[in-house]
């Protein structure tokens, strides 16, 4: 029996455990509006209309799943939740934590979701004991992206280290190229700033002060170095980057209008829907000085409850999404890689294969950590009061000093 079959089976299955009203359509509430993200969508879309499932889309534009959640607390507060939701970590707890998540655990049973998901990302898609959630992927988030032709033209090779960074940012600057692609949204520069305070200080200060988030590692030298490290970002994007989307920033590197743009590993579905080419029109590695380590999120799906046992096509969406079939096919569009440690990398391309590898390494070697940026290091209302001072930083509003004062308050307050 084929993977699809085997779906299509599952479906049929468990649509004749949800009554005789037959099968209906699925309401799925996300913010995957971007080219790439669009076209990795479309394979989901696409597995359920194989199984007589409809689809009914409410994209809520905006990178970072701010907005989307806030159009979800107004549905679920007029008792219309739609039927499944796009979430990210602390996220999906915090509804857990409400009774609004229907239970997954028959569908987990039944295919084994134990045995292979990983603990990080098991850690947010059951709550005690109970299956809420269903993992799409694991999306890394401290790459960097780069124009091949726009490095070699200025002599430049990938940096391994901050100093190689700030050397190549200079080159280009003196050449008058735009070193780097930003969107000046809270969000990105959040992912920004993971991905410098790992480099300056290492796994000890990221875990002290985004997982403990203790005040002596907030308000640390080390703290106030990354976020000098910050203001050299801040000084060498364009004029013009302010509440730039995400993949507008990632299409000037495309188009050789910048050098490198710091952004999780989403940002290859753009290269690929423009027909790139990763190592002969795009390179991708780790933002230097976090070659060891991975910080993630991991997009899940959390069903909603209808009022009752979990319905037919929830069932049917949680199974989809979880079929090595769908996780290889989704993920090789998406540029994340499977959220089970199963599934084959014959498919993917070489950052997809890199992916998965560093992945495994960083899991096996203690070096896998929740994104701060994305929601998988501290609950949301810590997270926000950290976006508030780096923006705040990033914008001129606060030197280094001030910013690592600021970000030992903030999250006081936030806790």
């Amino acid at each position: 029996m084929t993977g699809v079959q085997r779906l299509k089976l599952t479906a049929a299955v468990l649509a004749g455990t949800a009554g005789s009203a037959g099968a209906a359509d699925v309401e799925v509430l996300h913010w995957w509006t971007s080219g790439g993200e669009a076209a990795a969508l479309n394979v989901l879309k696409q597995d359920l209309e194989g199984q007589g499932i409809g689809w009914q889309d409410m994209p809520v534009a905006g990178g970072g799943g701010e907005q989307a959640m806030t159009v979800l607390r107004a549905r679920v507060t007029a008792g219309d939740a739609p039927t499944a939701v796009q979430m990210l970590g602390f996220d999906i707890k915090d509804w857990a934590a409400e009774g609004a998540l229907a239970d997954l655990n028959a569908v987990a049973a039944k295919e084994g979701w134990d045995a292979v998901v990983p603990d990080a990302l098991k850690a947010f898609a059951k709550d005690d004991g109970k299956w809420v959630s269903a993992p799409v992927n694991v999306h890394s988030t401290n790459w960097v992206w780069a124009n091949k032709a726009v490095l070699d033209a200025n002599g430049l090779s990938v940096p391994e280290t901050w100093e190689d960074f700030t050397a190549a940012v200079e080159t280009l600057a003196a050449a008058g190229v735009t070193p780097i692609a930003h969107g000046g949204q809270a969000w990105q520069d959040a992912t920004i700033f993971d991905a410098v305070v790992m480099s300056t200080g290492g796994p000890d200060l990221y875990t002290s002060a985004f997982i403990d988030l203790a005040a002596e590692a907030l308000g640390s030298a080390e703290m106030v170095e990354a976020f000098e490290r910050m203001a050299f970002i801040r000084a060498h994007v364009d004029d013009n980057f302010s509440g730039r989307d995400w993949n507008l920033a990632t299409a000037m590197v495309i188009n050789g209008e910048a050098a490198f743009q710091m952004m999780g590993d989403w940002a290859k579905g753009e290269f690929l829907n423009a027909d790139k080419v990763p190592g002969q029109d795009f390179l991708c590695f780790r933002f230097p000085g976090t070659q060891a380590q991975v910080t993630f999120n991991a997009d899940q799906f959390a069903m909603f409850d209808q009022g009752g046992a979990v319905s037919g096509e929830q069932a049917a969406l949680a199974s989809a999404i979880l079929s090595p079939t769908f996780q290889s096919a989704f993920n090789v569009v998406k540029g994340s890689v499977p959220a089970r440690t199963d599934v084959s990398n014959e498919a993917f391309d070489d950052c997809g294969k890199k992916g998965m590898a560093d992945l495994a390494a960083a899991a096996s070697s203690g070096n896998l950590f929740g994104s701060m940026a994305h929601g998988h290091s501290a609950p949301a209302s810590v997270k926000n009061a950290i976006y508030d001072v780096v923006t705040a930083h990033f914008n001129g509003e606060y030197d280094a000093e001030t910013a690592a004062e600021e970000l030992v308050t903030a999250v006081e307050i936030a806790q």
